[in-house]
């Protein structure tokens, strides 16, 4: 039983004596006892020598081990903690730059700084061309059917409806010059006629005197120093009476096919809204902006700017919450952003209501235009 006891390497734990109080938790020592152990095992049989030396292993790989494993972690908690930082800054960045949630709001119809956020004052050249640029692509998809929206023949008849368009809408200058040009056909029939006839059919387009002057006074220069034609040159279309740059450009571009840019109102409130220029002088702004595109483009660019105005862009409630390039505009936010009730202050066949034309081109009434009604048609 002697022998069983000392070979039993579970029977000294259970063993009550000295023997068992030193192998006792209270001294972490095993290397001490272990040693004795080897110098008794020869005594005895060499069988439990053996068994000695796989549980001294095992108690040693059970302490070393982790200890071992310890210091292993330590060494890859100290690398980690230097390498966490460099792939937690990753995932942190990658938010800030993938454009997912300023994006959503576009659909949504969001406040302005999370929508489009104004551009910088120090926006590079380059970036304000093809913001620009980008902006006459979109409403060029809106507006596809863009035209003049002034009722017209020929040349002579564009000239004249569109001095006759200042400080009034297209609209009332079409539903005035039907009874003009059927009394007075030809440049040479206006040029004799009597003022105080033609202020009478002018009356409805206001300033029908001044007006008045300058129709006759055009005619009068067209009779005599173009022969009864219209010229299609701008240095000689603004030496006529009442006729400016604008209004040379619009009687180039529409019906000499020249280009040229449009500077009326809608032109230059919605131009500084999108902050192309700064510039307050007509002049100046068609400089300004006729610099950001190809000259190629500068008619059908002033005319999707004049649809726009028009229709959503308006001067005093711009339809925000209904605008398409809302993304690329910095003004954003001026206007209602609602989107249903920025629906409602939609205007023309945007809102379902009739263009300013009687006689429309049919590829505005294919998009769904309806022609304006007639003066005194209610």
């Amino acid at each position: 039983m002697k022998k069983n006891a000392e070979t039993d390497p579970a029977g000294p734990e259970k063993t009550p004596g000295p023997t068992g109080k030193k192998a006792s938790a209270k001294k972490p020592a095993p290397a001490k006892r272990t040693a004795p152990a080897k110098k008794a095992a020869p005594a005895g049989k060499a069988a439990p020598a053996k068994k000695p030396a796989p549980a001294k292993k095992a108690a040693s790989a059970g302490k070393t081990a982790p200890a071992k494993k310890s210091a292993s972690a330590g060494k890859r908690t100290a690398a980690a903690r230097k390498a966490a930082p460099l792939k937690r800054q990753a995932p942190a960045r990658k938010p800030a730059v993938v454009p997912t949630k300023a994006a959503a709001p576009v659909q949504g119809v969001a406040p302005a700084k999370t929508i489009a956020p104004h551009p910088p004052r120090d926006e590079s050249r380059t970036a304000l061309v093809r913001r620009a640029r980008r902006i006459n692509r979109e409403l060029a998809e809106v507006y596809p059917y863009a035209h003049p929206e002034l009722d017209f023949e020929n040349p002579f008849q564009l000239l004249v409806a569109t001095v006759l368009s200042a400080q009034t809408t297209d609209l009332r200058v079409n539903q005035t010059t039907p009874a003009l040009f059927a009394r007075y056909p030809t440049p040479e029939d206006l040029a004799a006629a009597n003022p105080e006839e033609v202020e009478e059919i002018l009356r409805p387009c206001g300033f029908f005197r001044a007006k008045t002057r300058s129709v006759i006074g055009l005619s009068k220069a067209l009779t005599e120093d173009h022969g009864g034609e219209v010229p299609g040159r701008l240095d000689d279309l603004v030496k006529l009476p009442g006729v400016g740059r604008k209004t040379a450009f619009v009687v180039l571009g529409n019906a000499f096919g020249r280009p040229g840019i449009t500077v009326d109102t809608h032109f230059q409130r919605l131009v500084r809204r999108w902050q192309w220029t700064a510039e307050t002088d007509p002049d100046k702004i068609e400089a300004a902006v006729g610099a950001l595109f190809p000259r190629s483009d500068w008619t059908d660019l002033s005319h999707h700017v004049i649809w726009h105005g028009r229709r959503i862009c308006h001067a005093r409630k711009p339809a925000c919450g209904a605008c398409p390039i809302a993304p690329l505009c910095p003004a954003y936010g001026e206007g209602e952003t609602d989107p249903e009730k920025a629906r409602k202050l939609l205007k023309y066949e945007k809102g379902g209501l009739p263009g300013q034309r009687l006689r429309p081109p049919q590829s505005y009434l294919d998009a769904g235009g309806t022609p304006a009604p007639p003066l005194g048609a209610g």
